[in-house]
């Protein structure tokens, strides 16, 4: 069972689109009813990046696939938190670049895919998103993070009423 992983998280990061979309659902699935073990042995194999990089995919589905996948992961890296006090692979999926391409799917015009984004940031990296709205985030540039919608200084509550009423105004 653990030695088809490593081909997999191969083919996830190396294959044509066509292949990696059938291995990140057999990873999405593998996740799904992964235990901690599975799971870590996923995670030490190298299965968050290429995870990560599936979210910049122009095809919706298999965003929300690797979305699934990375919900899952990050579920058990959570019961961890108990033990080590911190979520490792939240600490993971933020080096493979996975929070900025996550805090960017916060505007996707799929609703899944927004909805699920704005989940896993409010569940897993809430602590971060809190400390940006008390102090706000400074780049090199010296900027504050921006909403994409409104130009004005973002929290995730904001910058999702500004996509929700960009949504409506497109409706009516």
């Amino acid at each position: 069972e653990s030695n088809i992983m490593p081909p997999l998280i191969n083919l996830l990061a190396n294959a044509e689109f066509d292949i990696k979309k059938e291995a990140a659902w057999a990873i999405s699935n593998a996740t799904s009813g992964g235990n901690n073990e599975q799971i870590k042995y996923l995670v030490n194999q190298g299965g968050i990046k290429p995870l990560c990089d599936l979210l910049v995919a122009s095809d919706a589905r298999i965003i929300t696939v690797a979305l699934e996948a990375l919900e899952n992961i990050l579920k058990i890296g959570e019961r961890q938190v108990a033990e080590t006090g911190v979520n490792k692979y939240a600490d993971y999926v933020e080096e493979a670049d996975g929070l900025d391409k996550i805090e960017q799917l916060q505007v996707h015009q799929n609703i899944d895919i927004y909805e699920k984004s704005v989940k896993i940031l409010e569940v897993y990296f809430s602590a971060e998103e809190e400390d940006q709205e008390i102090t706000p985030a400074v780049t090199d540039q010296n900027t504050s993070r921006r909403c994409r919608y409104s130009g004005a200084p973002a929290t995730v509550q904001s910058c999702r009423d500004h996509q929700l009423l960009q949504r409506n105004l497109r409706i009516c």
